[in-house]
């Protein structure tokens, strides 16, 4: 791991049966917490909490192998693997249902005194809450949501928001958490930052500084948004701290971020962000860079 502060993601790792433009896939592997190792792991080293069972182990391990991701803090289980099932048209995704009964079995763990940077990545409420309070060290703090499960448990739900420094959300889940005007919401959760996600929209971060706002990339097909959230988050964060966290870096953070999810929505499932090299990602900055601020 490097000097300074590390970077762990505490989430979910899932097998996915979906359909949509792509046709369909079963049994694919996915997950917030697999989606944002390989984002941010194309940056700097990450450790990664989840529970899986071991009918997706020998996938994980391929999916992460050459990677710097630590998967020391992985719980495997007997249990079936978390299962999400959804439906993807015109870029939005309409959750089918999700069997989880693998979190009844887990309880989040980090490294013993962790002060570095933490993502708990959407997972079943309850234990999302659960991981908030167990990394209430972190130098940084920041949390994802999931429509479904906010819907579905929303007292804890509102618990894992309150317990965030950074919160990232899309438009659909910004409305069931109250909604209404962004700064005014950041303000009322005193956020440090609240990241709202809109597709094809692009994402705009809201700080105490003001909006920071960086368009999607559209010269490049949206062929699976899976995941496209966690990569933003995953590739955000990596590179922030990497510069130094510095407030005036936070544009070029989600620059990272929207490239990231670009390398990963143009592929089916963890396909794109998997096969990503550095020199690649550099390539997809330029031209996000290049969309913000026109050629060089």
């Amino acid at each position: 791991m490097p000097d300074g502060p590390e970077l762990l993601v505490v989430g979910s790792i899932a097998l996915d049966t979906r359909d949509g433009p792509f046709g369909t896939v079963k049994d694919e592997l996915g997950g917030s917490a697999v989606y944002f190792a390989l984002a941010a792991s194309l940056i700097l080293p990450v450790r990664v909490s989840a529970p899986v069972g071991r009918d997706a182990l020998a996938r994980v391990s391929r999916a992460f192998e050459g990677r710097p991701i630590d998967t020391v803090l992985l719980d495997v289980f007997d249990a079936p693997t978390y299962r999400w099932t959804a439906h993807q048209e015109h870029g939005h995704t309409i959750d089918l249902g999700s069997a989880d009964s693998i979190y009844d079995q887990w309880e989040p763990r980090i490294p013993s005194g962790f002060t570095g940077w933490a993502f708990a990545g959407s997972m079943r409420p309850d234990r999302q809450a659960q991981a908030m309070k167990v990394l209430h060290s972190s130098q940084l703090l920041a949390a994802d949501a999931m429509l479904s499960y906010v819907r579905a448990q929303p007292p804890e739900a509102k618990d894992v928001l309150s317990r965030s420094a950074w919160y990232f959300c899309n438009e659909d889940e910004f409305a069931v958490l109250g909604g209404g005007d962004p700064e005014e919401f950041r303000r009322r959760w005193w956020l440090d930052g609240l990241v709202l996600k809109a597709g094809a929209g692009g994402v705009t971060a809201h700080t105490a500084d003001g909006l920071v706002h960086v368009p999607a990339l559209r010269s490049h097909p949206a062929f699976d948004t899976t995941g496209a959230g966690d990569a933003v988050a995953g590739g955000m964060l990596a590179r922030w701290l990497s510069t130094g966290a510095q407030r005036s870096g936070l544009q070029d953070a989600l620059v990272c971020g929207v490239a990231c999810a670009s390398l990963t929505i143009e592929s089916i499932g963890i396909r794109g962000i998997a096969s990503a090299t550095h020199e690649l990602l550099d390539e997809r900055i330029a031209e996000v860079n290049e969309s913000l601020h026109g050629p060089s």
